[in-house]
Order: structure tokens, then C-alpha cells, then sequence
């Protein structure tokens, strides 16, 4: 059974940081494509990140330069730092799980929540 546990996500003032962490379990991690994604009271859950298998990163313009995903394969994480926080950040942050040759993420985390006050 795959599960994908997030943590580190809180409350924090603009500019300020927070280290969100995704432990997964259930699958062999290091084969699998990983993103971060979000979504904000009212609207749709939006892609922030993704690292591939391959260690290829990619970011959604609004964050990049300011977030950095990450993945340590030997303890199954995806991690994502987030920086230069904007109020506009707030959202509840997913982690998911895809293998390369599939085209949609097969497999989610159940969500934490970021606010960033202004």
C-alpha cells in the first residue's frame, strides 16, 4: 500500500521560510517522478514542482527562485523549501507520486497546510 505522508507546513510571515517533507512508503521511491502541488481556498490545486527519478527539476514561474525541491532517496523524502514566502503561497501543499511512462500522478499525500501572513 503506497502512502505519502507530508509534514512541516505552519504559519509564517511574509519572507520568511518553511521545509515541507514528504515520506513515502509502499513504493521503490527512487523510480518514481515526484511533484508538489497546491491549492488555495476557491481554486483549482495547481502544479508548484517536480523532480523526476532522473533528478530533473522543474518550477512553476510564480516560485521559481524562491522554492527548491529536493529528494533523498535513501530515506524515500521529497522535500520542498520555500523561501522569500508571499501571502499569495498560502494553500494546502500535496506531494504525489507518478511512475516515468505514466502521464498523471497516480499517487497523493492527504495535504498540509501553508499560511503566510502579510
Amino acid at each position: 500500500q503506497v502512502q505519502l505522508v507530508e509534514s512541516g507546513g505552519g504559519l509564517v510571515q511574509a519572507g520568511g521560510s518553511l521545509s515541507l517533507s514528504c515520506a513515502a512508503s509502499g513504493l521503490t521511491f527512487g523510480n518514481y517522478n515526484m511533484g508538489w502541488y497546491r491549492q488555495a481556498p476557491g481554486k483549482q490545486r495547481e502544479l508548484v514542482a517536480t523532480v523526476s527519478s532522473g533528478r530533473i527539476t522543474y518550477y512553476e514561474g510564480s516560485v521559481r527562485g524562491r522554492f527548491t525541491i529536493s529528494r533523498d532517496n535513501a530515506k524515500n523524502t521529497l522535500y520542498l523549501q520555500m523561501n522569500s514566502l508571499k501571502p499569495e503561497d498560502t494553500a494546502v501543499y500535496y506531494c504525489a507520486a507518478r511512475r516515468p511512462f505514466v502521464t498523471r500522478y497516480e499517487y497523493w499525500g492527504q495535504g498540509t497546510q501553508v499560511t503566510v501572513s502579510s
